[in-house]
């Protein structure tokens, strides 16, 4: 298998465990204002993922670089190209950032209010964003013979991006509403699981159409393959969720994202950016690449530090697994 293959195959993993990951946490910031009733519920909400959120992020920082050094072309002109909704998720993260830091330093209601408002439109934005720069990734956008991208914010918010930006925010409010079900105890729980079962049903409508239109646009044996196991994946998640099996549940709407962010992957490759004006201008995972000698240096790196990365991150959330719920919260 050469170099090329092989990092189009790491950025995609990272990609992939960035989604399941930050999924979740953008799914129980976007829910803060319907699960948590008053300030002892949001404060259990926000703990679920208190320990763990800024480490789900390192996920993007190391895709990201990992595509600057693979391929730096790539980068440049999905970055260039991308800017506005590239931007506006990073605002969204750091204000969402800033929201879980400061939220607890006074304690006055009306400021509380606005850091929960902070926190769901930072959950909300990349939640929508992250589908419709992905959309556009697999659908192809203008890039002329020089991989200059020459359109405009217009170009990106065509009918299929906008529905992949509606499906990764339906998945990722279900997978978080599974994962609060697994993580709370008492009146939230139960909550949050029957509210799981009720948007998983509207979420396999709206997965279940995209995917079929990005099988249309470009596709191939492997990613219809990996469509239907993303399919399947997510019934089966809620059908857990409806027997209270909050472990199957979680298990299943992750593998289920995991699933439709490889069959993103693989309906693009070799490509990973295709020009909607001209062949020539498509960057593949050869013309967009570093020189083999980097490729090679990186693999090694990745080789001794990946297992540590993520050994740490597996003892981080085993430490943090059990439940919590208002009785863990003091009264202020």
């Amino acid at each position: 298998m050469e170099l090329t293959t092989i990092w189009f195959l790491l950025v995609a993993v990272l990609f992939t465990g960035y989604f399941i990951l930050e999924g979740f946490d953008f799914g129980v910031g976007m829910l803060l204002p319907v699960l948590g009733r008053d300030d002892r519920q949001r404060r259990v909400l926000i703990n679920t993922i208190g320990p763990v959120w800024d480490g789900n992020e390192v996920w993007l920082i190391t895709a990201g670089g990992a595509m600057f050094a693979a391929f730096p072309e790539w980068y440049a002109t999905l970055f260039s190209g991308f800017y506005l909704p590239l931007l506006l998720i990073l605002l969204a993260l750091i204000v969402r950032g800033v929201a879980f830091e400061y939220r607890h330093k006074r304690p006055e209601a009306s400021w509380k209010r606005r850091w929960d408002t902070a926190i769901f439109v930072g959950s909300l934005v990349p939640a929508i964003l992250w589908g419709v720069a992905f959309a556009n990734i697999l659908r192809g956008v203008p890039l002329d013979a020089d991989h200059e991208y020459v359109g405009g914010l217009v170009d990106l918010l065509n009918p299929y991006a906008l529905l992949g930006g509606v499906t990764t925010a339906a998945l990722f409010l279900t997978h978080g509403a599974v994962f609060i079900a697994l993580k709370t105890t008492g009146d939230i729980r139960e909550r949050a699981g029957a509210l799981a079962v009720k948007l998983g049903v509207g979420t396999a409508v709206v997965a279940v159409v995209f995917l079929a239109w990005t099988l249309s646009i470009r596709s191939s044996a492997a990613a219809v393959v990996l469509a239907v196991g993303a399919a399947l994946a997510l019934v089966a998640g809620l059908a857990a969720a409806r027997v209270r099996r909050e472990g199957w549940a979680f298990t299943g709407t992750a593998v289920a994202i995991a699933l439709a962010v490889a069959t993103l992957f693989a309906a693009l490759f070799p490509n990973v950016l295709p020009s909607s004006l001209d062949a020539a201008g498509t960057l593949t995972a050869t013309n967009a690449s570093s020189t083999p000698y980097t490729l090679k240096i990186m693999t090694w790196v990745a080789v001794v530090f990946t297992p540590i990365v993520l050994a740490y991150q597996g003892w981080t959330y085993w430490v943090f697994r059990r439940r919590i719920g208002v009785q863990n919260i003091p009264q202020h």
